[in-house]
């Protein structure tokens, strides 16, 4: 556990600070900072631009840390597991990681994460929340321990075409070969390291999982591998951009947590997200089950899919209609952006049914503020297929080197 973690916050410093604030805060040069689970982490240290490029040009750095992390144990992790997610966790072997979801009884989401399953009967899950409420509720009746560990594990998000490349040149031998979702362990000057192949970026990528005392050591050895080729930390704002390029979901953003929401038909279960990959209903019984069945049989009434907007003006929060009339509502816009890679200007939308299928058209009313004039536009969009941006690196084993 870091220094930080152990003193009582201040009224006038509240957030923890990670274990390579020291670095993070020597690289910011335009002091912007925001909040995640507790913790002060970078949102910019350039700029967004420069931030965004070396994601898909190069080797990105971002503290990862403030994810919330439990590690669960016991003989009854698995089935306990099993039955708070929706995804059938006893395919998952050991040295593998998994995106799941959990559902509340109405099979709304709650949050979703990565189950790192580390030996036989011991998991990692991860979070971008706190849910240690939900986990130990949910815990009720089986042999299972639910530990928070944030503040014991500190991590590094590595991602980039130049990724792979920079971690040979730190000294991992075989790194290479690790499949995506496979977990590595590595040993780097004497302190244990685990490597997953993992990310948010929809690119080729890694995540480094280290004790506290281990990160500065870390920083700096990374930095100078990676030097020669063009290793750059990144914040919150170039991170956003790239997980809507590959189709990502964002709490708070493109749903509200089902615990969370304080209005009556505000929860979205994984069939409206474009999550039914990830449900099994032929595994025995899970939280929301029920729910999700009777859902599958009568059919989503909206879903949350990939948009293709006319012109380079982002539509974020924009209302979605049937006809350029703008009189018939049929979703809203809830993340957006020009995409300087795909050149395209794309978006994440709920949209009501039938008009979530591939191919058909709705339109974007867009509000545009300029010199504190604003300005409507009505744009035409096209529902597209997810992720808009998915190079070929992002699977190939062995990684490449570029």
């Amino acid at each position: 556990m870091s220094d930080a973690a152990n003193r009582p916050p201040h009224f006038k410093q509240p957030l923890l600070t990670t274990p390579f604030h020291s670095r993070t805060r020597a690289c910011s040069t335009v002091d912007q900072f925001v909040a995640w689970a507790g913790y002060t982490t970078v949102d910019v240290y350039t700029t967004v631009e420069q931030e965004y490029f070396a994601i898909r040009n190069a080797c990105s750095v971002y503290d990862l840390t403030p994810m919330v992390k439990y590690r669960i144990t016991g003989k009854d992790a698995e089935n306990y597991l099993n039955r708070l997610v929706t995804r059938d966790v006893r395919r998952v072997k050991p040295g593998r990681v998994a995106y799941s979801v959990w559902c509340n009884d109405d099979g709304h989401l709650i949050d979703d994460g990565t189950i790192f399953r580390l030996e036989t009967g011991e998991f990692l899950l991860c979070t971008a929340a706190r849910q240690l409420d939900w986990l130990l509720d949910s815990a009720i009746g089986f042999d299972v321990a639910v530990e928070e560990v944030t503040e014991s594990i500190a991590a590094l998000s590595l991602q980039g075409p130049t990724s792979c490349a920079v971690l040979k040149a730190l000294g991992l031998r075989g790194v290479e070969r690790l499949r995506p979702f496979d977990i590595g362990r590595f040993v780097l000057g004497g302190a244990d390291m685990t490597v997953s192949r993992t990310g948010f970026t929809g690119d080729l990528g890694y995540e480094l999982w280290m004790t506290p005392a281990d990160a500065v050591s870390v920083w700096d050895r990374l930095m100078i591998a990676g030097a020669s080729s063009g290793i750059r930390p990144i914040g919150s704002q170039a991170l956003d951009m790239a997980r809507i390029e590959a189709g990502f979901i964002m709490p708070n953003i493109d749903f509200v947590p089902a615990e969370a929401s304080v209005r009556i038909g505000r929860g979205r279960s994984p069939f409206e997200l474009g999550l039914e990959w990830l449900v099994d209903l032929k595994k025995g019984h899970f939280n929301g089950r029920r729910a999700l069945v009777a859902e599958q049989k009568r059919g989503a009434a909206r879903r949350l899919v990939g948009l293709d907007i006319d012109g380079n003006k982002p539509a974020l929060k924009a209302l979605l209609y049937a006809d350029k009339s703008c009189r018939r509502e049929i979703g809203a816009i809830s993340s957006a952006l020009w995409s300087p890679t795909c050149k395209r200007n794309i978006a994440l939308g709920l949209v009501d049914a039938p008009y979530f299928e591939t191919g058909r058209q709705v339109w974007a009313e867009i509000y545009l503020c300029r010199e504190l004039e604003w300005e409507r536009r009505v744009a035409r969009g096209v529902v597209v297929e997810k992720p808009f941006y998915a190079p070929a690196r992002r699977k190939v084993t062995p990684a490449w080197d570029r």
